[in-house]
């Protein structure tokens, strides 16, 4: 795959501590990814990837809900690795960090302090969607972390993985943190497991962050808001299509709605149109037609899925990841059990 690489030289020493490769940077991208909008939208159930609400905008609107009282995953995850992040150090040794979805990197520091403390060398490999989250998070952490250096990748997942650097310590860790793994479907999150066992040498390790099964109510409050952000931040999508395929989605003409499916597991988030009307993007050719939703906790053909959000259960998990060669290590969880960080590592 082609790629456009950005070095940044630190101001100090005039050496290079900043590699950012834009894996993204291939031509018509816009078009090639369009399809997945494209096959989303033409079927019902409607649907669209969650990569799509990450532009600019709607990173800061993350940021943003995750300070939400309500949201409760990002701080209980944090007091977590605050806890538990020296044991983690001690466990792996010294060890790069390649982080999928690394956004702003708050609670990357965390695990930084700890290998720090432990006056272990620091390599950092953020991925991300967002080539100025990505660039502006990096460029904070080289001057917070003087020992550290970064090699990021603008990417989804997969060509990433794919794509790596070479290991310039004895061990490396994949953290994936956030319950970021709840928004893959059973069949999404199997091949995404392989392809973590896949990418990993023997006796490298995993760093799995899980919301895990608790009332309903707490559920919903989590992606219903009362600030509206999460609202906000859904409905940003739409914009971003807009800008990206020069559409005319009208984001007063749909509603946010989120609740949780019992069945599955899992908050599931829906963009809702709240009339009937058509919705064109041009660049991929296509037209959409939506009639006027009800509102109700039930899927409809005038709502489109934006996102899944899948709460866990660590024993079935354990299994998951066993069946990829990845052995849980270590198990760290709050004093409610609303959270789980899962330490695994490669089994030969």
């Amino acid at each position: 795959m082609a790629s456009k690489e950005l070095r940044l030289e630190s101001e100090k020493n005039n050496s290079q501590r900043l590699i950012v490769r834009d894996l993204m940077e291939v031509p018509d991208l816009d078009i090639l990814e369009g399809q997945d909008v494209i096959q989303g939208l033409s079927f019902e159930p409607k649907s669209l990837p969650p990569k799509y609400f990450y532009d600019q905008k709607g990173s800061q609107l993350f940021d943003q809900i995750c300070q939400l009282p309500e949201y409760y995953p990002t701080r209980t995850e944090t007091a977590i690795l605050e806890r538990y992040g020296s044991a983690i150090a001690q466990t792996t040794g010294p060890c790069e960090i390649v982080e999928l979805g690394s956004g702003s990197a708050t609670k990357t520091r965390i695990l930084l302090n700890a290998y720090t403390a432990a006056a272990y060398p620091l390599r950092y490999i953020p991925v991300d969607v967002s080539s100025t989250a990505l660039v502006e998070s990096s460029q904070q952490l080289l001057k917070e972390y003087p020992t550290l250096s970064i090699e990021g990748l603008v990417s989804t997942y997969e060509p990433a993985l794919k794509a790596l650097p070479s290991k310039h310590l004895s061990a490396r860790m994949i953290v994936f943190i956030g319950s970021t793994i709840g928004n893959l479907r059973p069949d999404e999150c199997n091949n995404f497991l392989a392809r973590i066992s896949k990418t990993l040498q023997p006796d490298d390790y995993f760093l799995l962050g899980l919301d895990l099964q608790k009332e309903i109510s707490i559920l919903e409050a989590a992606y219903n808001d009362s600030q509206g952000i999460t609202a906000a931040f859904n409905l940003n999508m739409l914009r971003h299509l807009n800008r990206r395929f020069e559409g005319d989605f009208d984001l007063d003409a749909f509603a946010h709605i989120a609740y949780y499916n019992k069945q599955d597991n899992q908050i599931e988030m829906y963009l809702e149109s709240v009339e009937a009307q058509i919705v064109r993007l041009k660049r991929l050719g296509l037209t959409i037609g939506f009639e006027r939703g009800d509102g109700a906790a039930s899927p409809s053909e005038n709502r489109i899925l934006s996102e899944i959000s899948r709460k866990f259960n660590l024993a079935d998990m354990e299994k998951a990841l066993s069946s990829h060669q990845l052995s849980v290590v270590e198990t760290f969880t709050d004093e409610r059990q609303w959270f789980g960080l899962l330490l695994c590592q490669r089994r030969p």
